[in-house]
């Protein structure tokens, strides 16, 4: 009955004209319509005004870490003493279009000294340092130094030099070299007493991780490495297109405003609220619950009034998408076809989102590979990844660790684990269409 009741409703939809209400049905007065425009309006006005507070709080808002990078660990210190070059070199990236004309001409024509820790002071002056704020004393040095979201993903098009160029927001920095820029802290006392080690245990962890990767879990386990000897640490992954899609971590925590809070307020070590009970898990969470994280209630809290507006803006970021010239378009096609049929990647990673539309988690057993980082997340599972804007994060290999090489190799591993039996020809296609997404 429910489902014959269903069928006549969708039967109904269908029937309908393409605009206003079906013949014979009660229309709106001139007033009503009037209101119901108003109402619109209000609703886009709204969007519009908490996207932009979204993106002014994602790229400048550093939560109150300040407090712990400049007072703690000492970092405001340190950089006050380091040079354009070797910033860059360790991956930190610079906003163009927060420098003057003047500047942008002079860095294209190689007149800007890059070995002078005096620019370094100017680029935080203009608030130029991608994802890190900092106040410039009259004496030029830095002071209450802090992160934002944009210190991990963010990067810019490099059009105005390596590392400098116009702001591309949500796209993982997978230059940046986290663990080796906090290993330089003069103070890593704050990590070690968390952890229960020495500070050159902690220099030795943080050093493992690599450009383009970052631990969240080892304040909460303590497992630096994986059983066979490997960094703990995971890649930075991509802030865009996530419209749609449930989970937004590689083993599920929860979506955006979950991660944002717990982000902003634990990894950043900003101020703010945040609750969940997993974390006093003492066996499987022996930091977290030792330091009790699974109920932080900092005054004042910094986070909490921010995470609607971060969660609509960072939904509103679009994957980018490839140029016509990185991908072979007639092979895309016949990749299409191979997705959606004889390969059955769309069973998992359902178009147009590319993801489980719903609880997008899987067993490790499913996916084919071990349980290590699955393990540490509530579920031990692992996300569907979604695909769109693939081509723009190729850096540092496939899934959560790298593991796979290129896309080519993550192929292959499916196709000997589900036993596809794709022949060559099929993979090279199949790999043209992953990249056109």
């Amino acid at each position: 009955m429910i489902t014959k009741l269903l069928t006549l409703s969708a039967t109904a939809i269908l029937m309908m004209p393409p605009s206003g209400p079906p013949e014979g049905s009660a229309r709106p007065t001139a007033p009503e319509a009037e209101t119901e425009e108003a109402r619109i309006d209000l609703v886009a006005s709204h969007a519009v005004e908490s996207i932009e507070r979204g993106r002014i709080r994602f790229r400048y808002e550093p939560f109150g870490s300040n407090l712990f990078f400049s007072n703690a660990l000492g970092l405001d210190e340190l950089l006050s003493q380091v040079s354009p070059r070797q910033a860059l070199e360790l991956g930190v990236k610079v906003d163009s279009n927060n420098l003057p004309p003047s500047v942008r001409r002079a860095l294209v024509q190689g007149a800007v000294d890059l070995d002078d820790p005096a620019v370094t002071r100017f680029l935080f002056q203009r608030f130029a340092v991608v994802g890190v704020v900092a106040n410039v004393t009259d004496r030029g040095e830095l002071e209450d130094l802090g992160i934002t979201c944009a210190f991990c993903h963010s990067t810019v098009d490099d059009s105005l030099a390596p590392g400098v160029g116009r702001r591309l927001d949500g796209w993982a920095n997978r230059d940046l070299d986290v663990g080796a820029i906090l290993a330089l802290a003069p103070n890593l006392e704050p990590f070690s007493d968390l952890l229960g080690v020495d500070e050159e245990t902690v220099r030795t962890v943080l050093n493992s991780w690599g450009p383009g990767r970052f631990d969240a879990h080892l304040n909460l386990d303590g497992k630096a490495f994986r059983p066979d000897g490997a960094s703990g640490a995971v890649l930075i992954p991509p802030a865009f297109g996530l419209a749609g899609v449930n989970l937004h971590t590689y083993e599920g925590w929860g979506s955006m405003p979950y991660w944002n809070a717990f982000v902003a307020g634990h990894e950043m070590n900003g101020l703010g609220r945040f609750y969940d009970p997993r974390l006093a898990d003492e066996e499987k969470y022996p930091i977290a619950a030792a330091a009790g994280i699974d109920d932080v209630r900092d005054k004042p809290d910094l986070v909490s009034s921010h995470l609607a507006d971060l969660h609509l803006y960072q939904l509103a970021i679009p994957a980018p998408k490839p140029p016509a010239d990185t991908f072979d378009q007639a092979a895309a096609r016949r990749g299409e076809a191979i997705f959606l049929g004889k390969a059955a990647c769309s069973d998992c990673h359902v178009p147009p989102l590319f993801t489980d539309p719903g609880w997008n988690l899987h067993t490790p057993e499913e996916i084919g590979i071990d349980s290590f980082q699955a393990d540490r997340g509530p579920e031990g599972r692992y996300r569907t990844t979604p695909l769109k804007g693939l081509w723009s994060h190729t850096k540092g290999g496939f899934y959560h660790d790298g593991r796979f090489p290129t896309l080519l190799a993550v192929v292959e591993h499916y196709d000997d684990h589900f036993e596809l039996e794709l022949t060559e020809t099929e993979k090279l296609d199949l790999v043209e269409y992953l990249k056109s997404l």
